[in-house]
């Protein structure tokens, strides 16, 4: 694991992230408090919580009026659905993990012990460095930021919401946040033969989730995959 337990990052540190990011911080010690986990910082004001939590709220907003402009004709319901994919915990982990960014995270040295950094953490320097660059160079560049980064998952969830392709994404979720692949479990089925109903119910490891009746085992594991998607998305 790359985390370290230093609290005063070299320069070049500081530079190789805002290359990653690309963007420059005019405050440094803004970046650096991004960066900070609450285990290594001297007090839980010194960290990254509060960023984390100004982030969240900017995340939402800048994702939010994506989706209105760039989908006149979506309705609400299915916008929030989208956007609750968007934000969450797994997508912003997710582009932290792609960004690397887990080489410059500031972590108590009970963290670096891990092999690999946990999600929380990684979506909440995601989550923190939105609101750091919010604050240090205005809302513009905070929406440039999350546009670069957020687009392609909107394109992806889009995607899969138009295709009803649920159980593709639910596998991809499921190998990047679990590391298993779902299972499809028919729990019951009505109906002569030539119109059955199966109610059919996604599994995670041991997690079973809720299940979905369908015409047919397909359409019923589609419905069964949505389920479990709003719910491991918190819906």
């Amino acid at each position: 694991m790359s985390g370290k337990s230093d609290t005063n990052p070299s320069k070049q540190r500081l530079d190789e992230c805002e290359s990653v990011l690309q963007y420059h911080f005019r405050d440094r010690e803004l970046l650096r408090r991004c960066l900070t986990h609450a285990s290594v910082a001297q007090s839980r004001l010194a960290s990254n919580e509060r960023l984390e939590f100004l982030g969240d709220a900017i995340l939402g907003a800048v994702v939010c009026e994506i989706l209105y402009h760039r989908f006149p004709d979506n309705p609400e319901g299915e916008l929030t659905r989208i956007k609750s994919i968007v934000v969450s915990r797994t997508i912003c982990a997710t582009i932290s993990q792609k960004l690397g960014l887990e080489r410059f995270l500031l972590l108590g040295k009970g963290l670096t012990s891990y092999d690999t950094v946990p999600t929380s953490i990684m979506a909440a320097v995601f989550e923190s460095l939105v609101a750091g660059i919010h604050l240090d160079g205005g809302m513009e560049a905070a929406r440039c930021f999350i546009k670069r980064l957020m687009v392609p998952e909107i394109e992806l969830a889009i995607k899969s919401s138009h295709g009803h392709n649920y159980k593709s994404f639910l596998q991809q979720l499921a190998q990047k946040t679990f590391g298993q692949t779902p299972i499809y479990r028919v729990l019951d089925e009505k109906g002569p033969d030539h119109s059955k109903c199966f109610n059919v119910s996604a599994m995670i490891g041991s997690r079973l989730f809720p299940s979905a009746w369908g015409p047919s085992k397909k359409e019923a594991e589609q419905s069964a995959a949505e389920n479990a998607l709003l719910e491991i998305q918190g819906k």
